[in-house]
Order: C-alpha cells, then sequence, then structure tokens
C-alpha cells in the first residue's frame, strides 16, 4: 500500500458507512425501536412540489396596523385626560394619520396641546380649528413613522404566522417575506389544509369587555360607548348554531397581549374543552381589579370581535387565570389555545393567492426527476468508459461516492429535497466527471512527454489542484448568494448545489486519486489505460 493511503481509503470507508446509516431513516419508514433510540432518525424532507402541500400568498393590510396604533394613542389620550381633569367632547381617530381631539373651551385645548406636546414627542400637532364654538386639536403621524409602523407591522406578522405554523406541527415550511407588504407561505404534505388557512389568517385579537347591562340590542338607540357583538351558541344534538346579540363596552378593559400562556383542559363536570389562559403580572393585577369592580356583573370574552362566552363574576378572580368556554371541539380548542400563544396578528392578513399541489403531481414530480437523473448519470457513465476507459470508470466510482455522499449529508442535516434539487444533483453529476476530465487531460499531457504513469499522475492531480479549487470556489460562492436570497425552490436547489460542490471537491481530489495510487502503487505498471 502506497504511504499515506491507509488513513485516506479509512477515511473514504468512514463517510460510506455514515452515509448509509444516515440513509436508513430515508429508505426505510419503519424503523426498529433500537433504532430509534440509539442511532440517527432525521431523513431527508420532500418539498412542496415532490409531496403536494399547500402554497399561499398572504398581503398584511399595514394601514390597519397604523390605525390600530393610533387607536391606543386615542384611548391612551382619553384616559390622560380624565385623569388630569381635563373635560372634552370626544377623541377619535381621523383618517388613516390622524386623532382629532374636540374640547369645550379655549384654555383647555391650550393646557391639552401642551400635554400632547410634552407626551408626544413624535407626532405633528395640527393648529387648532374652530368647530361650532369648540375647539379642535389634532396629532398626525410623521410619513417616516408611518412607514416604519408598516414595516414592523409586516415583520410581526411573518414572525406570528411561522410560530403559528411551528406548533400546527408542519415539517419544513418555508415562510418569507415577499415584496413590500406580501409573505409567502409553503406547507408541504399538509393533510387539512383549510384548517391551517384557518389559523395562519386569523386576526386572534383578544379583549375583555363588559357588558352593558339594560341595554337591548335589538330595542333602540346603542350608547356611543358601545357596540353590538354576537355570541355563537351551537346544539350539540342538532349542530344548529344560534347567534345571540349582546350589547358591550367598546373599551376593552384587558386584551390579549397580557397573556403568557394558553392550553386546552378539560372540564372535569361536564368533560367539555375548554382553553386556559395565563396573564402576566400586570395582566393578573388588571384582571383581579376589574373582577373585584365588577361582581354580578357578565364580563364578554371577544376574539376577533366574536364573543366566545360572557359568564357572570360570581366574585373576585385573583392569581392571573382565567378560562375561555364555549362549545369547542378538541380541534378548535386547540387552534385558539396555538394563536393565544403565538400572539395576534398586528394587522389583518388576506390571502391573494392560494395554490394546492396535489400528492399525485409530486409523485410525478419524483418520477421524472428520478428518471432524468438515471438517465443522465447512465449518459455520463458510458461516456467515461468509452472515452477514458479504466480511467473513466474511476471516475464513475467517483461519481457514484459523490451521489452517496450527498444524500447522507441531506439525510443527516434534515434537508428539503425540492425538484430543482433534483435538478442540483444531476447537475453535480456533470461537475463530478468534469473535475476528473481536468486531472485525466492533465495526465495524458504529462504521459505525452515520457512520464511514467506514477510520475504523470502525481503531475496531473498537482496541476489541476488550483483549477479545480477555484471553480468550486467560485460556484459555492454563487450557491451561497441563491442561498441568502433566494426562496422556496431557488433554496432548495442551493442546499444541494452546496453540499455537492463541497462534497464534489473532496472525491475529485482525494477519492480518485486514492484508487489510482492503489493500483500504481508498485511502480511496475507501464501503461495507464486512459
Amino acid at each position: 500500500m502506497p504511504k499515506g493511503a491507509g488513513w485516506r481509503i479509512a477515511l473514504i470507508a468512514a463517510f460510506v458507512v455514515l452515509s448509509c446509516i444516515y440513509l436508513v431513516p430515508t429508505l426505510s419508514p419503519n424503523l426498529p425501536e433500537w433504532w430509534k433510540g440509539m442511532l440517527p432518525k432525521d431523513k431527508i424532507h420532500l418539498g412542496l412540489d415532490l409531496q403536494g402541500g399547500t402554497h399561499l400568498v398572504l398581503e398584511v393590510e399595514t394601514a390597519k396596523a397604523v390605525e390600530g396604533t393610533l387607536d391606543l394613542v386615542a384611548t391612551d389620550l382619553e384616559d390622560t385626560l380624565n385623569s388630569k381633569n381635563l373635560r372634552f367632547k370626544r377623541i377619535s381617530r381621523t383618517g388613516s394619520d390622524k386623532v382629532s381631539i374636540v374640547v369645550y373651551e379655549k384654555d383647555t385645548a391650550a393646557a391639552v396641546q401642551k400635554l400632547i406636546k410634552d407626551k408626544y414627542r413624535d407626532y405633528e400637532i395640527i393648529p387648532t380649528v374652530e368647530e361650532g364654538g369648540m375647539v379642535g386639536v389634532a396629532l398626525r403621524m410623521k410619513e417616516q413613522d408611518i412607514q416604519d409602523r408598516k414595516d414592523k407591522a409586516v415583520a410581526q406578522a411573518l414572525e406570528t404566522i411561522r410560530n403559528r405554523i411551528d406548533q400546527f406541527g408542519v415539517s419544513e415550511p418555508v415562510i418569507a417575506r415577499q415584496g413590500i407588504n406580501q409573505i409567502v407561505v409553503q406547507l408541504p404534505g399538509i393533510k387539512d389544509p383549510q384548517r391551517a388557512i384557518d389559523l395562519i389568517g386569523r386576526t386572534a385579537r383578544l379583549e375583555f369587555k363588559m357588558v352593558k347591562e339594560g341595554v337591548s340590542p335589538t330595542g333602540g338607540a346603542i350608547p356611543e360607548d358601545s357596540e353590538v357583538l354576537y355570541e355563537k351558541h351551537t346544539d350539540p344534538t342538532t349542530g344548529a348554531t344560534t347567534e345571540i346579540p349582546l350589547v358591550v363596552l367598546k373599551k376593552a378593559l384587558i386584551t390579549g397581549d397580557l397573556l403568557t400562556d394558553a392550553q386546552v383542559r378539560i372540564d372535569s363536570q361536564f368533560n367539555q374543552p375548554y382553553v386556559g389562559i395565563e396573564f402576566n403580572s400586570l395582566g393578573a393585577r388588571l384582571f383581579d381589579q376589574v373582577t373585584a369592580a365588577n361582581v354580578n356583573k357578565r364580563f364578554a370574552i371577544v376574539l376577533d370581535r366574536n364573543v366566545y362566552s360572557a359568564p357572570v363574576i360570581r366574585e373576585r378572580i385573583s392569581g392571573g387565570s382565567a378560562q375561555i368556554s364555549g362549545n369547542f371541539t378538541e380541534k378548535t380548542a386547540s387552534d385558539l389555545a396555538i394563536v393565544l400563544r403565538a400572539g395576534a396578528l398586528p394587522a389583518p392578513v388576506k390571502i391573494i393567492q392560494n395554490v394546492t399541489v396535489g400528492a399525485s403531481l409530486g409523485k410525478d414530480s419524483i418520477d421524472k426527476g428520478l428518471m432524468a437523473g438515471g438517465i443522465g448519470v447512465a449518459l455520463v457513465i458510458i461516456f467515461m468508459a468509452i472515452y477514458y476507459k479504466l480511467s473513466g470508470m474511476v471516475a464513475n466510482l467517483g461519481m457514484v461516492l459523490n451521489i452517496l455522499y450527498l444524500m447522507g449529508a441531506m439525510s443527516a442535516l434534515g434537508a428539503t429535497l425540492t425538484l430543482p434539487g433534483i435538478a442540483a444533483i444531476v447537475l453535480l453529476v456533470g461537475m463530478s466527471v468534469d473535475s476528473n476530465v481536468i486531472i485525466f487531460e492533465r495526465i495524458r499531457e504529462e504521459l505525452r512527454l515520457g512520464k511514467s504513469p506514477k510520475s504523470a499522475l502525481e503531475a496531473g492531480y498537482d496541476k489541476a489542484f488550483l483549477t479545480i479549487m477555484d471553480s468550486h470556489v467560485t460556484a459555492l460562492i454563487t450557491a451561497a448568494v441563491l442561498f441568502q436570497f433566494g426562496t422556496g425552490p431557488v433554496k432548495g436547489f442551493a442546499v444541494s448545489l452546496s453540499l455537492g460542490i463541497m462534497i464534489n471537491l473532496f472525491t475529485s481530489l482525494m477519492g480518485t486519486k486514492v484508487i489510482f495510487d492503489l493500483f500504481l502503487h508498485k511502480g511496475n505498471v507501464k501503461k495507464m489505460s486512459i
């Protein structure tokens, strides 16, 4: 055996064994228990284009996020003015960039304007405007602040949707921003796409509001500080749904922003699922104060403007825990808990594209991809065997090692294989023999100069080294750029290409050379089959 060949052979063999071990979970769906406990369990996941699933493009209604910010400012102003005994007639959001305040007297208006300047330094103060003998003051968001709020709304929506999908249990989802206010979501292999769509798009704004006692929702004018919402009831026998109108105060006393946890629990008395929620320290204190001040009054639990339940507060509730009940099934309770844990979307999202890829289409893609890859590999093997003879067969062996190592590495990383990923693998078949072609042509040049096979081999690998290294590094840079800025199928292509480039560098410069060294190490070979 030639000097130094032993450790190289051991390294190549070790990689072969490891690749085979990591490929077992991918090739065998039913692993024995002893394997699951000790050996690798990750496998190659199939992308949306190979196993079917759902492709969504969502548009975040960013203007609603700005309006939500202004609504919070209006509520805060109302509380602040009340606490300072500054009388006003109306505080309301005007359009999508202003909050208007109408006060009764000019002296009050001056005090309000001073307070606003001190508290909201980042807002423009609109000059006072006379309105029927009363004075108006307005705050306007600056254009840059509006754009920042919209940008943050999309980023927050992206993170919220990712959290929801992660808890939903979809394997290898693709969630990425597209353009200014769009989000692309790909859910491979999902069994219930409609449930996932409902889960993703739910705004999940949780509010606790007091029911306005003594006001009929159908018998006259609704007070200005109140609104009509509906509580749904489903008959467990017939499945019929009825809606009961309730008059509730517009102002929410507590919101879902103060939650720390939400879990599905089972009512021991009626064996019905409900959602138990936990508040943070501020939420617990507010909940304690609200329930203490409103004993024997109804408290509506509102999610996305739907009343889930409106129980009577029997006693003060301390400890920061509450429950949401409302004719849940296990699935609907679980979905509600997921969206509450993941947080509310900062603005509504609407689906502007919904494409479902069937499993049969995915299977057809796999079959065609494998056929194309098989034909490509076969043609390369035949060409190399004919043109470079026995040396070509060594290159073919290196190509097989390339594919084996690549699939093993993808399985070890739990990577996702897409149709473009298969294309990248086929491309790498060509790249693997291309490196050997460069080496073989160098060896031929050395043989023509009259060198012995062993000397020609060493010179061929040495002179081809920098050329092969340069080509692989530049290709790797391109793949890295594709991975960084690409989405979906482009990333799948970049992953397969990057791994393949690094593996090909190893097999072309070390794997095939070891085989040649084994044949030529005795030094009495007079001719190379090249």
